[in-house]
């Protein structure tokens, strides 16, 4: 197993040598007993890149780290920022071919749901699917056609 010198960028954090992200510090946890013995490596604080799935951890306070890999449970992805309602205008969404279109929200695909029939539910009727609408599944957003316009807006369920 080799060992890397790890190097600082200009914001004086430690950088991934094989992407150039800067890593994430991982602090020490509690002593482990893994298959039956003692694990003192989960004590010891790593430098993880998410991007890359490796962490690195230091040897012996030399400045030289060892790779291994970051299991997947502990990656970190990264959050789409999601816009508030209050800042999105009444926007045209039309269905592309595979029946979705970006969110203006949050930027994933939302589904269309075509308008049905009233539903009673809980013996009142449910009048809320009865219009086509637009449901984005990345931030739980509904975007319901303007009457009489081609523009849809952000809607409470």
């Amino acid at each position: 197993m080799s060992v890397i010198k790890l190097n600082a960028g200009a914001d004086k954090k430690l950088r991934c040598p094989k992407c150039g992200r800067p890593l994430r510090t991982i602090e020490g946890g509690a002593i482990s007993v893994k298959n039956g013995r003692v694990d003192l490596d989960a004590t010891l604080p790593r430098q993880a890149c998410d991007g890359c799935g490796v962490f690195y951890r230091e040897l012996l306070h030399s400045g030289y780290y060892h790779e291994y890999e970051l299991p997947k449970e502990e990656r970190q992805t990264p959050k789409a920022k999601v816009v508030a309602t209050g800042d999105i205008p009444p926007t045209i969404l039309k269905r592309e071919a595979d029946g979705k279109c970006p969110c203006p929200r949050c930027g994933e695909r939302m589904d269309f749901v075509e308008g049905g029939a009233v539903q009673i539910v809980n013996g009142k009727p449910d009048f809320s699917n009865t219009m086509d609408h637009f449901v984005c599944a990345g931030c739980h957003s509904v975007f319901r056609k303007i009457v009489g316009t081609d523009y849809f807006q952000w809607s409470e369920r």
